[in-house]
C-alpha cells in the first residue's frame, strides 16, 4: 500500500513551525517517529517542538536523550501550544481516545494537521493522512517520509527508527516482517544505527521492580478454552509491593501467548481505582482488533489494545468473556 508523500512534502515546504505529537503512554515507534521526524524537519530549518500528553516512561527514556520532548500541562499549557503554530503532526495514531488531551488542542488550533500512522483503526481527526495499516512499524513509514523530503538520514535518526521498527516487530520476529522490513534496517545500520547497543538498552537494563513485577504477573496467569487462552493481570497492589511503573508491564502479553497452544493473551493493567488498560495479542486467526473496537479500542488483527473504565477484576471478566466467546465460534 504505496503513500504518495507529495501533499507531505508540500506542506513542510510551505510551513515553518511544527508541533509533533503521538499517543499516551508512547513506546518506542512513537517516540522514535517523533524524534527521527523532528530531526529531519530541523534539518530542513523548520522549527519543531515535540509534545505528548504523557511523559516518557522510564525504562525507555534513552529514546529522549537531551529531555527534549515535553508533556502537556507540564511543561507547556494548551493555550501556549496553540500559538503560532502551522502544523501539528501526529504520529503512530488516529484515534482520539488515544491521544488524550492532545486531542482538545488539535480540534482547537487552526494549524494544518498530518496523520502518520500504520494502525487500522482511526477517527477523523481533521487531518491530511498519510496511512498503510500493512506496514509494520510506524517508524518504516517515517524513514520513507523522511527520505521523500530529500533529507538525508543521520545516525540519530536511524538509532531512533531502528528502536521503532525493531520493537513494533518483537525484535523481527512477528509476521508483519517482510523484505521490505529488512531492506529499511539495511538503511538505518548503514546510516549508524547500532543493533547491539539498542538491544542492550531495550532488553538489558531492567530495574528490579521491574523483573519482581513480571513475576507477580506471571504468577497470575489463567489458562481456558483448552489452552487456547491465556490472560494475566497487574493490579496497584503489585505495583505497590514491587516499586514498578505501569509501563513496566511492556511486552509482558507477549510471554502469554508464547505459552504452547495459546492462540490468544490479554494483559489486564490496574491504572486507577476504575480504570484498566488490556493489551490483547493473537497468533493472526483470531481479529483481536475487532474485539478491541468493540469496547473503544484499536490497533492491528494481531495486536490491539483498548482502557475501560472499569475496575480490574470487572474489566477482565467482561474482556476475557468476548474472548471466550470468540473462540468458541
Amino acid at each position: 500500500m504505496a503513500i504518495a508523500w507529495r501533499p507531505l512534502v508540500d506542506i513542510v515546504s510551505e510551513h515553518q513551525s511544527f508541533v509533533l505529537t503521538t499517543h499516551m503512554r508512547p513506546d518506542c515507534d512513537a517516540l522514535g517517529s517523533e524524534m527521527a521526524m523532528a530531526a529531519a524537519l530541523e534539518s530542513l530549518g523548520k522549527s519543531v517542538r515535540i509534545v505528548n500528553a504523557d511523559a516518557v516512561p522510564p525504562h525507555i527514556a534513552f529514546m529522549d536523550p537531551s529531555g527534549r520532548i515535553q508533556v502537556l500541562g507540564q511543561h507547556i499549557q494548551p493555550a501556549d501550544l496553540l500559538a503560532g503554530v502551522d502544523v501539528i503532526m501526529v504520529l503512530d495514531t488516529s484515534a482520539w481516545q488515544q491521544i488524550g488531551p492532545m486531542g482538545d488542542v488539535l480540534r482547537e488550533s487552526d494549524a494544518v494537521k498530518v496523520v502518520i500512522d500504520h494502525h487500522v483503526s482511526g477517527d477523523d481527526l481533521g487531518a491530511q493522512v498519510f496511512k498503510d495499516d500493512s506496514a509494520e512499524a510506524n517508524g518504516r513509514l517515517v524513514l520513507e517520509a523522511i527520505e521523500a523530503l530529500g533529507v538525508a538520514i543521520s545516525e540519530e535518526m536511524a538509532n531512533a527508527l531502528f528502536a521503532a521498527i525493531a520493537t513494533d516487530t518483537g525484535w523481527f520476529r512477528f509476521p508483519s516482517v517482510g523484505a521490505v522490513t529488512y531492506a529499511a534496517v539495511e538503511k538505518l545500520v548503514a546510516a549508524g544505527a547500532s543493533p547491539s547497543r539498542m538491544f542492550n538498552a531495550l532488553y538489558e537494563q531492567n530495574t528490579l521492580a521491574r523483573v519482581q513485577l513480571h513475576g507477580r504477573i506471571l504468577q497470575s496467569i489463567e489458562v481456558e478454552c483448552d489452552g487456547q487462552l491465556a490472560h494475566a493481570g497487574a493490579s496497584r497492589d503489585d505495583f505497590a509491593a514491587t516499586g514498578a511503573e505501569p509501563n513496566d508491564t511492556e511486552d509482558v502479553v507477549n510471554r502469554l501467548l508464547g505459552i504452547a497452544g495459546v492462540e490468544v493473551a490479554g494483559l489486564f493493567v490496574e491504572l486507577q481505582s476504575k480504570l484498566t488498560k488490556i493489551s490483547l495479542r493473537s497468533r493472526g486467526d483470531v481479529d483481536v482488533r475487532a474485539i478491541a473496537e468493540l469496547h473503544g479500542g484499536g490497533g492491528h488483527r494481531a495486536a490491539a489494545g483498548l482502557r475501560i473504565a472499569k475496575p480490574l477484576a470487572e474489566a477482565r471478566q467482561e474482556i476475557v468473556s468476548t474472548l471466550t466467546e470468540t473462540l468458541k465460534k
